[in-house]
């Protein structure tokens, strides 16, 4: 049976309709399955090839591939298929139907980020392949809210490939060039329980926790020393702790403390040397102290991400929007897509802060807007060829 694209208000319906959360915990997680399938069956009914590729060790995950056009080069335009968990109560209406009010629609993922597909079908409608001197690939992604899974797979895989990438994330139609990493790491202590009275009795992990504690602070005051850029609101690298829990009584000396903390490295930090300063610095301290350490990451992390502000993709985001590029202090997939040698930007209708938020929206006047920003791009990347590449570029690389 053939398949027809529907109108924008029908594709945001029916993309917002099929639940997609991601999450670690598992009574949340969700396979992004279903709306991965809705979108190829889109797309390959307005010529796109398309691949769907299973997330490996993710069942139920899935990343979607869909080109139009052959060749080198060319645009990707990027989003993920997934929503983060919801509270129904504090909703005024369903999450999972589309519903119009105050210049607004609101549902899970119109924002972050389903409705950024319904505009890219829309700017797309009207191609043919013959159109494109270099090809236009849509890309959608699983887990970007939880893991980073179906991205790291496309790195692994090494695909797509293409010259230039933009991300969807709401950014309120701003071009953003450059974003903060996020780690966050769990650092667990083990001594030996034993009567109060006797600190001899046991080995206090409290008390270990108390040096690595500082040492954290002491270590953060360094980076923030060491590293500055002025292109962000917080120009300094942040350590956050978050979670701490330890002992059972207090008449017992402590033989377990756990800790969780965040890092938000600049660009230009890199997440394994980080973790690596960590491990040496604090290491020493626990030994001397007799106790045991695990030290490892919740997740595997995102690295920060910048790409210059001479590159030409930035110049063009520019001047289609009339916005100077910024910064964001969230993390988004465009380090994976960089790490494919995509020159990278974050893109799209709408604004953070209403993404994972009750009543979540995207407001009608940034409809137009976006796919006649979508339309240009496309045009300039893939319709009228591939925008020339100039010496700072080669510099950049």
């Amino acid at each position: 049976m053939k398949v027809t694209v529907p109108d924008l208000r029908t594709s945001f319906s029916q993309l917002i309709a099929l639940p997609s959360i991601s999450s670690a915990s598992a009574s949340w997680d969700q396979s992004n399955e279903p709306v991965v399938m809705l979108l190829e069956g889109w797309l390959a009914s307005l010529g796109f090839v398309t691949e769907v590729m299973a997330v490996p060790d993710r069942p139920g995950k899935y990343n979607l591939i869909a080109t139009l056009g052959t060749g080198a080069g060319g645009l990707v335009l990027s989003g993920h298929t997934d929503t983060v968990p919801f509270d129904d109560k504090r909703w005024q209406s369903d999450p999972f139907t589309l519903t119009e009010r105050d210049g607004r629609l609101y549902g899970l993922g119109t924002c972050d980020m389903k409705g950024f597909f319904g505009l890219v079908l829309e700017a797309v409608r009207d191609l043919r392949a013959d159109d494109l001197q270099r090809p236009l690939i849509v890309l959608a992604t699983a887990d970007e809210e939880s893991s980073m899974s179906g991205a790291q797979a496309l790195v692994d895989a090494g695909r797509p490939e293409g010259r230039f990438a933009v991300i969807g994330e709401p950014t309120e139609l701003r071009p953003v060039r450059m974003h903060k990493g996020i780690m966050m790491e769990r650092l667990a202590l083990r001594g030996q329980s034993g009567h109060s009275s006797d600190p001899s009795l046991g080995r206090n992990a409290m008390e270990g926790m108390h040096a690595v504690l500082s040492e954290l602070l002491t270590l953060r005051s360094e980076w923030q020393q060491q590293y500055r850029h002025p292109g962000f609101n917080v120009e300094f690298p942040t350590l956050n702790l978050g979670h701490i829990h330890g002992g059972d009584s207090p008449n017992r000396i402590c033989a377990a403390c756990e800790l969780h903390f965040d890092l938000r490295p600049l660009p230009g930090m890199k997440i394994d040397e980080l973790r690596d300063s960590i491990h040496r610095r604090v290491a020493p301290l626990i030994r001397a102290r007799e106790l045991g350490m695990t030290f490892e990451p919740l997740f595997d992390g995102v690295p920060p991400f910048e790409t210059p502000a001479n590159a030409q993709l930035v110049k063009l985001c520019e001047e289609l929007t009339g916005h100077a590029a910024e910064s964001v202090a969230f993390a988004t997939e465009a380090p994976f897509l960089q790490q494919l040698g995509l020159e990278t930007l974050i893109m799209g209708p709408g604004s953070i802060d209403q993404a994972h938020q009750p009543d979540e929206f995207l407001a009608l006047d940034q409809l137009q807007p976006a796919i006649d920003v979508l339309t240009q791009l496309i045009k300039r990347c893939c319709i009228d060829g591939e925008l020339p590449r100039s010496p700072a570029d080669d510099r950049a690389e």
